[in-house]
C-alpha cells in the first residue's frame, strides 16, 4: 500500500484548517442560545438545503454504502429511496407545524401533546440513537484512515474529536452549516472522482460492469419474498417509509434545520433541495462499491480483505498523489460536518429538555454556557463509544445502524402520528402505548439478541415464542404498537382539549381557506 506524500498531508492540513477557520469565524456571533442553536434568518435556504444533505450523508455514505454494495446488492438502499416518496407528501405541513409550535427542542410538540413523559421518552430516545450513530460514525473514519495510512486509530478518534468540540463551541450552528455546505461540495466531487477511475480501470467497460455485477448478484433489491422473518424488499420498503417521517419529523438534528429558516418557505425549500440530492449521492457511493466489487473480481482482491476495507484500499493504490489526499481529507470533513450537527442538536436538547427543567429561571448567559458544557461532554461520549466499537466488533456498520435505529425508534413515530392526526389521542393513553411499547421492545430485543463474544447466548430464550422476524421491523412494530394500544387506551379516558395548531386538520384547515 502506497504511502501519503507530502503533498497529502498539506491537502489534509489545509481542508482541517479550514475546518478550524469556519469555527472561530463566527465565535463573536454566538453570545445567546438563540445564536448558538439557530441562528435565525441568517443562513440562505440553499445553505440549509446542503446541510440537511451532509447532514444525511456523512461517513456513513462515503464508506458504508461501498462496502454494502461490494459485499451485496443494493437492498438497503431502498431506505434511502423511500425518504422523498414520503416526504413529498408531508413536509408541507410538517415545516408550518413545527415553527408555529416549538422554540428549540423537537420535543416540546410531544410535551404539548402529551404531557411530560412523551418529551422524556422521546428525547432519550434521540440522543441514544445519537450516540450510537456518532460512535459509528467516529469508527468508521478511525478503521479507515488505520487502513490507509497506518495509524493508530484512537489517535485519528482523538484529532477528529478535538477538531469536532472546538468547532462546536466556537462557532456554533452558523459554523455547522458552512461547513455542512464546504463538505457537501467536497464530498460530491470525491465521489465523482471515485467512480469514474474505478469505472474506467474495469475491463470492457460498463457493459461489462453490469454483467459480472449480476452474474454475481451484486444488483436489485431482493430477496423480493413476502417476508418478515429476513431482510427482503417489503421489509426495507416499511421500514424505509417510517424511517423517514421518523428523521424528518421527530429528529432534532432535521428540524433544528426548519427553525434556523427565515421562513416556512424557506424551510420547505431547503429540504427540498436536501432531499433530491441525497439519494443521487446515496446511489452513487452505493455504485462504487457495485463497481469495487467488479474491479477486485477481474483483478484479484488481497487476502482477507474485508468489504469495509475494499474502497480505502482502492484510494491507496490507484489513486495519484494528491487525489489521495483530497479523497481523505473529504473522509474526515464529512465526519467532522455531520458529527457536528449531531453535537449542536444534542445539547440543544440537552438544555431544553433537561438542565432548563431542573434549572429554571437562569439567565439565558448561564444557559448558554450549559450549552457549551453538553457540547463537550457529549463530545468526549461519542469518542469513547467510538473506542468501545473499535474494540468489540466488525460486524457489518450500515447493518449495525440500521437495526439500532429500529431497536431504539421506540415508536416514536407512532406517538407522532397520533398526536398530529388523532384529536382524541390523550396523554393517559399514549402513555399506556408507551409502556406497552418498551415491555414488547424489550421481549423482542432479549429473545432474538444474541449477548456475548465467545459464546453469544439469548438473554431470553422463550423457544417458539422467541421473536424471529428481522431487526428493522421491531422498529416498525413498536409504532403500530404505541399507535394502537395508545389509541383504544385514549377511548378510556375524557377526550383532550387540543391547541389546533398542533394537529394536521388545522393545517388542511387553514390551507383551504387561504386557497
Amino acid at each position: 500500500m502506497s504511502r501519503l506524500h507530502f503533498i497529502d498531508f498539506a491537502i489534509i492540513a489545509l481542508v482541517l484548517g479550514v475546518t478550524i477557520f469556519l469555527g472561530f469565524r463566527f465565535s463573536k456571533k454566538q453570545t445567546s442560545t438563540q445564536n448558538f442553536f439557530l441562528s435565525k434568518g441568517n443562513i440562505p435556504s440553499w445553505a440549509l438545503g446542503l446541510s440537511l444533505l451532509a447532514t444525511l450523508i456523512s461517513s456513513v455514505t462515503f464508506l458504508g454504502y461501498p462496502a454494502q454494495g461490494y459485499a451485496s446488492n443494493w437492498i438497503l438502499l431502498v431506505q434511502g429511496l423511500m425518504v422523498p416518496v414520503v416526504l413529498l407528501g408531508c413536509i408541507w405541513f410538517i415545516v408550518p407545524l413545527f415553527r408555529k409550535s416549538i422554540g428549540l427542542s423537537t420535543y416540546e410538540y410531544f410535551e404539548k401533546r402529551f404531557g411530560n413523559f412523551a418529551r422524556y421518552y422521546s428525547s432519550l430516545s434521540f440522543v441514544i440513537r445519537q450516540f450510537a450513530g456518532m460512535g459509528t460514525v467516529l469508527f468508521l473514519v478511525a478503521i479507515a484512515i488505520r487502513e490507509m495510512v497506518d495509524v493508530n486509530p484512537f489517535v485519528v478518534l482523538a484529532v477528529v474529536g478535538f477538531i469536532l468540540i472546538i468547532v462546536n463551541l466556537k462557532g456554533g450552528i452558523q459554523a455547522v452549516i458552512w461547513l455542512d455546505v464546504f463538505q457537501g461540495f467536497m464530498l460530491f466531487f470525491s465521489g465523482i472522482v471515485c467512480l469514474t477511475v474505478i469505472l474506467s480501470s474495469i475491463k470492457g467497460g460498463i457493459p461489462e460492469a453490469i454483467r459480472i455485477a449480476t452474474e454475481n448478484n451484486r444488483t436489485g433489491f431482493g430477496p423480493y419474498d413476502f417476508d418478515f422473518k429476513q431482510l427482503t424488499l417489503i421489509v426495507m420498503v416499511i421500514n424505509g417509509a417510517f424511517y423517514a417521517v421518523q428523521k424528518y419529523a421527530t429528529d432534532q438534528t432535521v428540524v433544528q434545520r426548519y427553525l434556523t429558516a427565515k421562513s416556512d418557505k424557506d424551510a420547505i425549500k431547503a429540504s427540498f433541495l436536501g432531499i433530491s440530492l441525497t439519494v443521487p449521492i446515496w446511489t452513487m457511493f452505493m455504485l462504487i462499491g457495485t463497481a469495487l466489487f467488479v474491479y477486485y473480481k477481474q483483478n484479484g482482491a488481497p487476502d482477507g480483505m474485508k468489504a469495509e476495507a475494499a474502497f480505502p484500499h482502492f484510494i491507496m493504490t490507484q489513486l495519484p498523489t494528491g487525489l489521495i489526499g483530497f479523497i481523505i481529507a473529504a473522509l474526515l470533513s464529512a465526519a467532522i460536518c455531520s458529527l457536528s450537527a449531531d453535537l449542536n442538536s444534542l445539547a440543544a436538547v440537552g438544555v431544553e429538555d433537561y438542565y432548563k427543567k431542573m434549572a429554571p429561571g437562569k439567565s439565558d448567559k448561564q444557559y448558554l454556557v450549559a450549552s457549551k458544557l453538553f457540547v463537550v461532554i457529549s463530545g468526549l461520549l461519542a469518542i469513547g463509544i467510538g473506542a468501545l466499537y473499535i474494540l468489540s466488533g466488525d460486524e457489518g456498520v450500515l447493518g449495525i445502524i440500521f437495526t439500532v435505529y429500529a431497536i431504539f425508534s421506540g415508536g416514536i413515530v407512532g406517538v407522532f402520528l397520533l398526536g398530529l392526526f388523532s384529536k382524541r389521542a390523550n396523554r393517559q393513553g399514549v402513555n399506556i402505548g408507551i409502556v406497552a411499547c418498551i415491555l414488547f421492545t424489550s421481549y423482542a430485543f432479549l429473545t432474538s439478541t444474541p449477548i456475548g463474544l465467545k459464546n453469544p447466548q439469548l438473554l431470553l430464550d422463550l423457544g417458539t415464542y422467541n421473536f424471529t422476524h428481522d431487526k428493522l421491523m421491531l422498529g416498525v412494530y413498536s409504532h403500530f404498537v404505541v399507535i394502537i394500544v395508545g389509541y383504544l387506551a385514549s377511548l378510556f379516558f375524557p377526550k383532550p382539549v387540543v391547541e389546533p395548531n398542533l394537529l394536521f386538520s388545522n393545517w388542511k384547515k387553514n390551507r383551504h381557506v387561504a386557497s
